[in-house]
């Protein structure tokens, strides 16, 4: 039986291999979208090893978190304003599906993550084989709220059919959103059908994104058995 330290390895090895192999697609005069999360935290690393090698790139962040990753190994950065194309993102999923369309969100960053991935020519998901999905719902469902308004957004989603719970820090707290806002995880298991969710959910006052990002991704790396697996659209 794998133990499950050994199982955490090896998913961890997963996210470093597709995340060294997604850096390697950054050109020399990118602006980069720097990814939120524990496998774009690979990448941004791998990313910072290749700029002390004389890589000459900007990156834009997509969370306080990685932007203080991305200071602390000297990746140089600007912002939305000074660069508002960016040429490659590479970002992290809960989950994905076969035609890559994705949950995102469980690090609470998915706001800037969908502006970010929206302007990129070119955006590259990475994940550990486990994100792979032959349909999205079995993680949570993030959507970001106005805290006004959480309550009764809370009863709308509900009546789409999830269970719906406010996320909250360790001591009870709401979560709060680098955006000030809250979120509501919602389980919905099986997603037969996700943009038609993603419109439903879109049209609820109050709503101020969800976690679902559909026909985004260029590509998906994925590390399995020892390899990178790259999927396509």
């Amino acid at each position: 039986m794998t133990s499950p330290g050994t199982e955490n390895d090896v998913r961890d090895n997963e996210k470093q291999a597709a995340a060294s192999a997604a850096v390697q697609l950054v050109e020399a005069g990118n602006v980069v979208g720097l990814g939120s999360g524990s496998t774009a935290n690979y990448a941004i690393r791998f990313l910072a090893e290749r700029v002390r090698g004389g890589l000459k790139i900007i990156g834009i962040p997509t969370s306080q978190k990685t932007k203080q990753l991305a200071e602390q190994l000297g990746i140089p950065l600007t912002t939305l304003e000074e660069h508002p194309h960016i040429d490659i993102d590479i970002d992290g999923a809960d989950e994905f599906d076969p035609q890559l369309n994705l949950i995102k969100g469980g690090g609470g960053a998915f706001l800037r993550e969908k502006i970010i991935a929206s302007v990129s020519r070119r955006f590259i998901v990475i994940a550990d084989s486990a994100k792979q999905v032959k349909r999205l719902g079995k993680f949570p469902l993030p959507v970001e709220v106005v805290p006004f308004a959480q309550a009764l957004i809370k009863l709308r989603i509900e009546a789409l059919g999830a269970q719906v719970s406010l996320r909250s820090y360790a001591y009870g707290n709401p979560y709060v959103t680098d955006e000030g806002h809250h979120i509501l995880d919602c389980t919905f298991g099986e997603i037969p059908d996700p943009p038609a969710l993603a419109e439903n959910l879109r049209r609820i006052p109050g709503v101020v994104e969800h976690g679902l990002f559909i026909g985004m991704a260029e590509m998906a790396l994925v590390g399995k058995d020892g390899e990178v697996v790259q999927l396509r659209r």
